[in-house]
């Protein structure tokens, strides 16, 4: 699944607290929820079935955010609804891959900004434009 369509979380995110931090909050945002699928997968994958309930033990998780999970994970075919509880289906595997190589790529990117905001850091401001 690629990183760029990955679901916008619905999850309400804290102002941010200076001017300019909202896009960089989402970003984390998104992060979160992809660290909290990534961790709800692994569990299912090790523990099969589990219900929402288990899950929210297991993990330390608000029941609302793991239902939300579920949703996601449940909407690109990598986990499926039984009578135990969330079962992890043959697109997983796939899942995992595409996972490793958009987290390779995002973090050339990543690699790439922090250079340039560490030769950017110390220059004033320009006042031109806007």
């Amino acid at each position: 699944m690629p990183i760029s369509k990955l679901p916008i979380d619905t999850e309400v995110a804290e102002p941010p607290t200076e001017e300019g931090t909202h896009l960089i909050d989402r970003i984390a945002n998104e992060l979160d929820l992809l660290q909290r699928n990534v961790e709800i997968l692994e569990q299912l994958a090790g523990n099969p079935p589990m219900g929402i309930i288990r899950l929210s033990e297991a993990l330390h998780l608000p029941i609302h955010k793991v239902r939300y999970s579920l949703h996601l994970l449940e909407r690109e075919g990598v986990i499926q609804p039984s009578a135990d509880g969330a079962v992890v289906t043959d697109r997983a595997r796939q899942f995992w891959t595409t996972l490793d190589q958009s987290l390779d790529r995002m973090s050339e990117v990543i690699r790439q900004l922090k250079e340039r905001a560490s030769q950017l850091e110390g220059r004033a401001p320009s006042r031109k434009g806007f």
